[in-house]
């Protein structure tokens, strides 16, 4: 396939960095479609964890070409801060390796100041941002004002700024927020332009080009299906199109691609959320501990861009079966397996019942999940570990139902599992 698609069928976390590692090593162009650095993907080789925000994690393979889309939102700071971590950690990162599109918009300290005020603004109303300016970025762009990276281009560029910024100040003051300083900012952005420059390109182009010449073009989504901007649990979503058609405006890739693409799901063996929202089989107490960890870890329900606990509950397949039909997936990845082990009984989510019916799709979509109570199947847990486990065949049995269980729900098959955050602690199902 010329084009492979990987989503998260969840609320995000669902360890999309890893299954994109383990893909991008026979890819030639791995490429972000949507998206700042709110989103946060981890990879682990050996002894070094790799937290990335903006690069594609397929990078640290030594072959693909990474590619930053025109749907994504940049901060720039963030970005060379990346460049530079790679750099320290041997990962080779140049203009030859890593392409922003020209029509990437940029975030800028106004949008990050005008979304920590404005989200302390809301007060109990708060939706959870991560307050990195992701929203009021997007919405610059949807009102044709912001700012592209193809501006830094441009002999104008800082009188363009300096508008933006007096806009966010008078936003900021109606707030009650501090005010943000011009003169540092266009410092900051002197220097952001001189580094960046070299990177920009029409990725358009080299996307569908190198796909004519047949290479393997790998897009990774940010976030997950279910903080989609359209199809999401609305209000409580990010700014973006996060599900997989968001994958060709978002590269600027034909839509005719899609009749040989590859879409995979990847999908948290049991269901995980951060910040507000509702959450039909969240659990508590003893469980919820032993499904986050402690934070010890780095692989622990944590946030790898905010570090806020995650909250944990049951696998909701409802809501598997929205994110298969929303995205047209062909297969899914299972991913922590291995911290299901030692659970006696497992609870899987079938349905929901409200008012006194049972229903199996939702009537309006995932916005209004308050009143539902999940419908769980009951499955038999294994003692084994898993973590050392590489044949499908070698998993136990109760393992193999759980996840037998899930493709029949979902009504795709089960492709890969991961069972630790190794990169090659990965099951094939081939």
């Amino acid at each position: 396939m010329p084009l492979q698609i990987i989503v998260g069928t969840q609320w995000g976390d669902e360890g999309k960095g890893r299954i994109v590692d383990w893909f991008a090593a026979n890819s030639d162009i791995v490429a972000r479609y949507n998206g700042g650095d709110n989103a946060g993907h981890s990879v682990t080789v050996g002894s070094k964890l790799f937290k990335l925000h903006l690069i594609p994690s397929g990078i640290i393979h030594p072959k693909p070409v990474a590619v930053l889309g025109n749907g994504m939102v940049i901060n720039p700071r963030s970005l060379l801060d990346e460049i530079e971590m790679l750099h320290k950690a041997g990962i080779q990162v140049n203009p030859d390796r890593l392409r922003i599109s020209h029509a990437a918009h940029l975030i800028t300290p106004a949008h990050q100041a005008l979304d920590k005020a404005q989200e302390a603004a809301r007060g109990k109303g708060s939706i959870g941002t991560t307050g990195r300016g992701i929203g009021p970025a997007y919405t610059d762009k949807a009102s044709r004002r912001g700012l592209r990276m193809a501006d830094l281009l441009s002999a104008d560029f800082f009188e363009h700024l300096s508008v933006l910024v007096d806009d966010a100040n008078q936003q900021l003051g109606l707030l009650g927020a501090p005010q943000i300083n011009l003169i540092n900012i266009i410092e900051a952005y002197q220097h952001f332009r001189k580094m960046l420059l070299p990177y920009i390109a029409d990725t358009s182009l080299e996307v569908c080009s190198a796909m004519a010449a047949g290479q393997r073009v790998l897009a990774e989504g940010a976030q997950g299906t279910l903080l989609d901007i359209d199809h999401g649990t609305y209000p409580f979503v990010t700014s973006s199109t996060t599900i997989a058609s968001g994958v060709f405006p978002g590269l600027g890739i034909g839509i005719s691609a899609a009749n040989d693409a590859e879409v995979s799901g990847v999908c948290k063996s049991f269901q995980t959320r951060v910040g507000s929202g509702p959450f039909p089989t969240e659990v508590f107490d003893e469980l919820a501990l032993r499904l986050r960890g402690t934070g010890e870890n780095p692989w622990d329900e944590y946030g790898t861009t905010t570090g806020r606990a995650r909250r944990v509950g049951w696998l909701d397949g409802v809501l598997l079966r929205y994110a298969v039909r929303i995205n047209g997936l062909t297969e899914l990845v299972i991913t922590k397996l291995d911290i299901l082990s030692g659970i006696e009984t497992l609870k899987l989510c079938i349905a929901y019942r409200k008012g006194g019916k049972t229903i199996s799709d939702l009537p309006f979509g995932p916005s209004n999940l308050e009143d539902y109570e999940p419908v769980y199947q009951e499955l038999p847990g294994w003692l084994e570990d898993v973590s050392a486990i590489r044949q499908w065949a070698d998993l136990p049995q109760a393992a193999k139902d759980y996840l037998d269980s899930i493709a029949r729900l979902a009504g795709v098959p089960v492709r890969l599992v991961s069972v630790g955050p190794e990169r090659n602690q990965i099951v094939s199902n081939s």
